[in-house]
């Protein structure tokens, strides 16, 4: 098969459930050359029964999109919007993000789902947090995840490349903040050199779910309805976060994952204390007097007063705690989960502030 050629699909079965008048939106991230617009042409292309629109922010040298699409006139990025055959479109923007939904949606009416594209060295996470504080879209999409594609070739060259102090490397980032990550173009390394990619990606990311591929050949159901920021999967949440473990820094001395296993009841206004203190104020420092620095959060909570689970989800300086549809059992031992990803992060510091800020006086002396 040619490069340019796209692949079968596998047909996606239509279901009832999910939130019907909302629409889910995916980050697709990644560096230059790592397959991103391969990936996108292919699901712009392809027959699958699916209304989907791509949200460009760059165009490479020579891709097919930048052929299909005039955009570039005096030096300006202008809106243009391509209507495929199959009921896709696929549209450029200047900038990034929610004014392109709203006009996309104005002019376009409703689609299944939208891929919102970030420039190569974009942090995905500052895309993400617009869907949190923009109230206006808030009844009509939501976020459904970041999927995040590296290349398998050049991935241990983008994720060690030295940045001056104080500075996060974009590649870790981009691997930090993914739901879904996407090793492309596997078969241009041996089972060795994939075998490292895989363990630093897991170092980094200990909850990120991982396809491996070539020529970004997906089936679009595993990279579709992640639903990483909403309630809808609790369960799966809660049973992921049982397996997660800590991580120790594979190659970057910094970025990394650490988990807490804590049981007892949390008081809600001391939990968003000790969020607001590491998220926002940055007030704790690991035993090098490094102040931990979170990329994401997530866990789930016992909370005072409540009887289902509390879902606890972060990027950057955002968080959000919802109460799930999951109630906690009569008998079953109460325990907090949470995974932390991010810089200079040490367990145990974490755990101690944790239980003497966070946990019901009775908890904390047990």
């Amino acid at each position: 098969m040619d490069e340019e050629d796209c692949p079968e699909l596998v047909p996606i079965e239509k279901t009832g459930d999910g939130p019907s008048s909302q629409i889910p939106v995916t980050i697709i991230t990644g560096y230059l050359g790592a397959g991103k617009t391969t990936l996108l042409n292919y699901i712009l292309t392809e027959q699958h029964s699916k209304r989907i629109a791509v949200i460009l922010n760059e165009f490479g040298e020579g891709s097919a999109l930048e052929k299909s699409l005039a955009v570039s006139q005096a030096g300006e990025l202008y809106e243009e919007w391509l209507e495929l055959r199959n009921g896709c479109l696929c549209c450029s923007v200047k900038d990034n993000g929610l004014k392109a939904i709203e006009n996309l949606m104005e002019k376009k009416g409703k689609f299944d789902y939208i891929l919102l594209e970030t420039t190569g060295l974009a942090d995905p996470g500052a895309v993400a947090s617009m869907f949190w504080v923009d109230a206006e879209l808030g009844s009509d999409v939501y976020l459904d995840g970041i999927v995040t594609v590296i290349d398998a070739k050049y991935a241990m060259q983008q994720l060690t490349e030295e940045k001056p102090d104080g500075l996060v490397n974009e590649a870790t980032r981009q691997v930090a903040l993914a739901d879904l990550l996407i090793i492309n173009k596997t078969d241009l390394v041996n089972e060795q050199e994939l075998q490292q990619v895989r363990d630093t990606v897991g170092s980094i990311n200990g909850l990120v779910r991982v396809l491996e591929t070539q020529k970004s050949r997906v089936d679009l159901s595993q990279v579709l309805d992640l639903h990483s920021f909403d309630i809808k999967d609790v369960t799966r949440l809660s049973e992921k976060l049982q397996l997660v473990r800590s991580t120790h820094p594979h190659l970057d001395k910094s970025i990394l994952t650490v988990t807490l296993e804590v049981p007892g009841d949390v008081s809600e206004d001391r939990l968003n204390l000790f969020v607001q203190d590491l998220l926002w104020e940055k007030n704790l420092n690991n035993k090098e007097g490094s102040a931990m620095h979170v990329i994401r959060l997530k866990g789930i909570l016992s909370v005072e007063g409540k009887g289902k689970r509390v879902m606890l989800q972060g990027v950057h300086e955002l968080y959000e705690l919802e109460e799930t549809p999951e109630a906690w059992d009569p008998d079953e031992p109460r325990v907090n989960r949470l995974v932390f990803i991010g810089r200079y992060l040490d367990r145990d510091i974490l755990r101690e502030h944790f239980t003497t800020t966070v946990l019901s006086q009775e908890d904390s002396k047990t």
